[in-house]
């Protein structure tokens, strides 16, 4: 019977530590960096992005995983977190993680190190420094202010993106890493409100537990108002052309728009489409950058 059960419990176990490494939000930091690349390289080089890629979904993978360990404990309390394998407890002693959190992290800076500079693994190591320890430890339990300093997680990834092309281009890649400083705040905010019931429960402050769901749609207006500015920011000191502009700007009226509503009416439905459009929003701005950067009209025969 014990050897029959093994395979099932090996899978399992696979599976429990996939989850850990929240794949999804690995997914997105990588491209985020592959987005920094390509707005600075003058070709792209296919081996290069792959293996950024690799490294940077590596130590986003690594830093998941130690929040996860970490917050093991109010993850049980919250009916989206329950099922976590270190909060269901599917995986035995807990302090077993930290070592595969541990690999994660050096094999990805170990990537970025020796397929490119050690400026690249210098980001990565931030990056994943800030959401493991600066958000996760220090501020996600203490202060509303959490997730403002901890969305600096991901800009990391763009300025590591960029140093592979080069180190010395900095000026789009900051600008593109403000712009994705201020986007988290309006992303996991309309999150926030459609959840507020699970960190309410956790005792965790975040902006709606602690100032509710009107002041925190006032908040996410005012902080998309500077997010759109910010876009526009490369256009203005010449480092992207109107074509980014036009697409940027037509991105982010129409997320403006969708906060004007959730200023009025902050429904869980409305704070859904605010979340979910707002995904859209940063693909969309980050992919006018890779198109004005990238694409001309000969590419289409003009």
């Amino acid at each position: 019977m014990r050897e029959g059960r093994q395979p099932g419990f090996l899978m399992t176990q696979i599976r429990s530590y996939i989850v850990l490494m929240k794949l999804r939000i690995g997914f997105l930091i990588a491209v985020t960096a592959m987005a920094g690349y390509a707005a600075v390289a003058i070709e792209v080089d296919a081996r290069k992005l792959a293996l950024l890629f690799i490294a940077m979904l590596l130590g986003s993978s690594g830093s998941a995983v130690f929040n996860q360990f970490y917050d093991r404990d109010i993850d049980r309390l919250m009916p989206r977190t329950a099922n976590r394998p270190l909060a269901a407890g599917t995986l035995g002693d807990p302090r077993r993680v930290l070592w595969f959190a541990g690999l994660l992290l050096l094999s990805g800076c170990a990537i970025a190190v020796l397929a490119f500079n050690w400026l690249v693994a210098a980001h990565l190591f931030l990056g994943a420094f800030v959401y493991g320890i600066v958000y996760t430890v220090w501020l996600k339990r203490k202060h509303w202010t959490n997730i403002i300093i901890g969305g600096a997680a991901g800009s990391f990834a763009i300025l590591g993106g960029a140093a592979a092309v080069d180190p010395h281009i900095w000026l789009l890649p900051l600008l593109m890493a403000i712009t994705l400083f201020l986007w988290t705040p309006s992303h996991f905010w309309a999150l926030a409100i459609m959840i507020k019931d699970d960190y309410a429960a956790a005792g965790v402050p975040m902006l709606p537990v602690v100032a509710g769901d009107k002041a925190t749609a006032r908040w996410i207006f005012g902080n998309t108002v500077l997010l759109v500015i910010s876009t526009l920011l490369p256009v203005f000191f010449g480092k992207l052309g109107l074509l980014y502009g036009v697409i940027a700007l037509g991105f982010g009226l129409r997320f403006l728009q969708l906060n004007w509503h959730l200023l009025r009416d902050q429904s869980r439905a409305m704070a859904k489409k605010n979340f979910f459009f707002s995904m859209q929003y940063l693909a969309g701005v980050f992919l006018a950058i890779v198109i004005d950067r990238h694409v001309t009209l000969a590419d289409f025969g003009l």
